[in-house]
């Protein structure tokens, strides 16, 4: 019962850290229209919370593979809060680029730990790392009706406000850390397997097939708010909506991802979400009018099936090095599709939005390419 319970928490804990990886999209028409960004400037901003974010998230791995810190769990929960609180309070690029950047620092923080935590707490179940996912989902498809709430009606000056859900995750956590400490769960002990257990080569092509979901991911979330608009001709609502709802199919894929791991293997259930993402995609990109919105959850569902059941994969391609496996599926690789959104503003700039969305079509199959033929491993709890 207890593991239930630390699932649940850690699972609201997720989705209160994540909210603030979907601010930051979220925030990019708000800096638009109240600072006059240009694409460019404004992707920068998505840039800035990515790129601290991937050189820092595969230490923090292999810092928790070294020694448990589960103290990290409360302290980089408030600090990527803090820092999204404070990036609309001034209106210097370069601050609002630093403060974006902290709370990015916090997000890669919390990662690893949590996901060595969820697997210590469901000793390496796929539906429970699923439940602990899909909270992170549910960040994010909060975070853009969150920060419309806040935000309309006073601009960025209310965005110190966005801290609550920080502070609320900190506490959430809190039973989890005691649970963990206390020596009844202390006898829960795992197989250590040796270094040569390690399949580096599969972890690699698994690494890299993240990167494409990533950029892909990191791109809609960057510009479908404003792709929205402009395709349905509607207002800030219109986007608000098509964000929404990328961000809540997320949550139907990464529920949908581990029902379906269990009646087949995961590497075939990867493959062909894979493939389906590729025209769920084009459609975003080239369907007018309100269908889009219909392809935006098509594309958010495949892309996230396959989320949960990558982290697992990473931890059983890796079993002595759980954490850097963790970092480096839930962080480096998403944090790498940021670095993406500077060049896909900069063909916006020159061109159009289309134009700029219109390669991401082919980075799903690029992913399933890699993935293909890796093998399955077997799971081991460690």
């Amino acid at each position: 019962m207890w593991r239930n319970k630390s699932i649940i928490l850690l699972s609201a804990g997720h989705a209160c850290v994540d909210v603030y990886q979907g601010a930051v999209a979220s925030l990019v028409p708000f800096f638009i229209a109240e600072r006059a960004y240009g694409y460019a400037a404004a992707s920068g901003i998505v840039l800035a919370a990515s790129l601290l974010s991937s050189v820092v998230q595969p230490l923090f791995g292999a810092l928790t593979d070294r020694w448990a810190m589960p103290w990290l769990l409360p302290v980089s929960t408030v600090l990527g809060g803090l820092g999204i609180a404070l990036s609309g309070i001034s209106g210097s690029y370069a601050l609002t680029l630093a403060f974006v950047a902290v709370s990015g620092i916090g997000v890669a923080a919390y990662h690893p730990e949590a996901a060595r935590v969820a697997r210590v707490v469901s000793r390496g179940s796929h539906t429970a790392m699923g439940w602990f996912s899909l909270g992170g989902n549910l960040g994010f498809a909060a975070a853009p009706v969150l920060v419309a709430v806040v935000l309309v009606a006073g601009g960025l000056r209310l965005s110190p406000l966005l801290v609550v859900p920080a502070l609320a995750g900190s506490v959430l956590c809190l039973p989890v850390l005691r649970a963990l400490a206390a020596p009844a769960r202390s006898a829960i002990t795992a197989v250590k397997p040796h270094r040569s257990d390690d399949d580096r080569a599969s972890f690699l092509r698994l690494s890299l097939a993240v990167v494409f979901r990533s950029v892909v991911f990191v791109g809609l979330s960057a510009f479908i708010a404003l792709y929205a608009q402009q395709r349905t001709e509607g207002g800030t609502a219109a986007g608000t909506a098509a964000l929404f709802l990328l961000y809540l199919g997320g949550a139907v894929g990464t529920v949908l991802g581990s029902r379906l791991a269990n009646r087949w293997d995961r590497i075939t259930v990867v493959r062909w979400s894979y493939l389906g993402t590729v025209g769920a995609v084009a459609g975003v990109v080239f369907v007018p009018g309100p269908a889009i919105y219909l392809f935006v959850a098509l594309a958010s569902a495949g892309l996230y099936i396959p989320f949960s059941l990558q982290i697992t994969l990473a931890q059983d391609y890796l079993p002595t090095r759980v954490g850097t496996a963790s970092g480096v599926t839930l962080g480096l690789t998403v944090s790498i599709g940021g670095i993406a959104s500077p060049l896909i503003g900069t063909v916006a700039d020159h061109g159009s939005l289309q134009l700029a969305l219109a390669p991401l079509v082919a980075l799903p199959a690029l992913s399933w390419l890699v993935i293909r033929t890796l093998p399955e491993p077997s799971a081991r709890y460690g």
